[in-house]
């Protein structure tokens, strides 16, 4: 059943088996039917989580800066095949067939985005799990389990969007020190994330439409409430925003 091996590959706690676990599912053919057994899904012992004002930050013109940098998102996407998973699987069964293949999907892109991002560690001499990170995602996740219309506002919609943005700027650091072949691998997360949050924008929309709620005020409101004293000042990536779905009205509230 799809459940079952969705479920699995949630569960999976090694990185590359997990991956590689979701890049062989096949597109389930009925709204998955699932009940988590916990809260959380399979991670493995380290990296060590600390507070986001704990991670370390070095600069790019370093190989253990670059090295860093690529540490710290392929922390994101591990937690994004996660994310993804955990929204097929909590929220399938309420949701029309459509809901869960585009979740699968974005799970998949996940898988490809964190092998990529492993392969540069490996050549840097580094593995995953060999510095600490936060756990400021799955803490998203978790504040939005019991209701699909908050996650789909504020996973998407608010830490994938900040990707939007930000990621220029490191290609652009990473460019200016010739580092290629990151370059290239961010070049590949940053196109396929502007579908991610797409999705998250068509699943926000149609389920305000369903519930009667106005979308700017709803998006503000549930930011206000789960996330309150965000601040994401810009620049923003307002290119990429509007394929993403975004108003202006929305993301600039954000400011």
């Amino acid at each position: 059943m799809a459940a079952d091996a969705i479920l699995a590959a949630w569960l999976t706690t090694e990185p590359a088996e997990k991956a590689a676990l979701v890049l062989a599912l096949p597109d389930p053919q009925q709204p998955v039917d699932c009940s988590l057994p916990n809260s959380r899904p399979g991670r493995p012992n380290r990296p060590v989580l600390v507070p986001p004002a704990d991670v370390p930050r070095r600069g790019l013109g370093s190989v253990e800066g670059r090295a860093a940098l690529l540490h710290a998102i392929a922390h994101i996407e591990f937690n994004a095949i996660n994310l993804a998973l955990d929204a097929v699987l909590r929220f399938g069964r309420s949701m029309p067939l459509p809901f869960s293949q585009d979740w699968l999907s974005v799970a998949r892109d996940e898988a490809r985005h964190y092998l990529l991002l492993q392969d540069r560690l490996h050549a840097y001499g580094m593995r995953y799990g060999d510095l600490p990170a936060h756990d400021g995602l799955w803490e998203a996740a978790e504040k939005t389990a019991d209701d699909v219309l908050a996650r789909m506002a504020l996973v998407p919609r608010v830490l994938e969007a900040r990707g939007l943005d930000v990621t220029p700027g490191m290609i652009r650091r990473l460019e200016s020190v010739n580092a290629v072949e990151d370059v290239a691998c961010l070049q590949v997360i940053l196109a396929e994330e502007v579908r991610h949050v797409a999705i998250g924008t068509f699943w926000f929309d149609r389920l305000c439409e369903q519930r009667g709620l106005n979308r700017v005020q709803t998006f503000r409101s549930l930011l206000a409430e789960l996330m309150p004293g965000r601040k994401q000042p810009g620049p923003f990536n307002h290119a990429a925003r509007a394929e993403a779905g975004f108003l202006p009205e929305e993301y600039q509230t954000l400011d």
